[in-house]
């Protein structure tokens, strides 16, 4: 069974997801190899992408004029949008080898790391709206990415972690539960912290 992942397997599943899932199925990488060959250069793509549109045209909210922060506050929040990205990820793939003993699933970590960097792809390629930062235009352009990620794991998760589909259909789910909570969770410690006066400024 292989343990590298070739390089070319996310740009392949936009034309053959299920032959990407079927080759991921056959392999079983190492955590760290995935881990630094795709998880921290795709995670960089995102903050990268927001601090270039944010410190070139503000963030806009509507017909209202553009939010701007002072660079070392927008360096600051991209360098945490950095790491929350490689917490969401590493926590994902951590929970998913959790459940994979009760649907009696594979459960190397290697191979979990691999199936959250696959279903993350899209959104990283969505993530380029962040260039213009419009609110409303990120949100045009990102849900559907998310939609192309939960196709991806509903249509790959069994796949790649060899169970029914009955099995992967209920583990997706669980997996997408876990992640809305986190999702909120942080949002609300994030409006929690900025109504303390910890975090950014911004001007108009």
């Amino acid at each position: 069974m292989k343990t590298v992942i070739s390089s070319w397997l996310l740009f392949r599943l936009l034309f053959q997801p299920t032959a990407v899932f079927e080759e991921l199925s056959e392999t079983r990488p190492e955590p760290h190899s995935v881990f630094l060959k795709f998880v921290v250069w795709l995670a960089i793509i995102p903050p990268v992408f927001a601090y270039i549109g944010a410190s070139n045209f503000g963030w806009r909210l509507g017909a209202a004029e553009p939010l701007f922060m002072p660079s070392g506050d927008l360096i600051l929040v991209s360098i945490i949008y950095f790491f929350a990205l490689l917490f969401a990820f590493v926590s994902t793939a951590v929970v998913a080898q959790w459940m994979a003993t009760t649907y009696g699933a594979r459960h190397s970590l290697g191979i979990h790391f691999a199936l959250v960097t696959i279903i993350a792809a899209p959104l990283v390629v969505g993530s380029a709206i962040h260039l213009f930062p419009h609110v409303f235009l990120n949100i045009v352009v990102l849900i559907p990415a998310l939609m192309w990620s939960m196709y991806l794991l509903y249509r790959g998760l069994p796949i790649v972690l060899k169970i029914s589909p009955e099995r992967g259909m209920l583990m997706a789910s669980a997996l997408i539960g876990y992640l809305l909570v986190a999702a909120v969770s942080f949002l609300g410690l994030t409006v929690a912290l900025w109504g303390q006066g910890i975090g950014p400024s911004i001007g108009i």
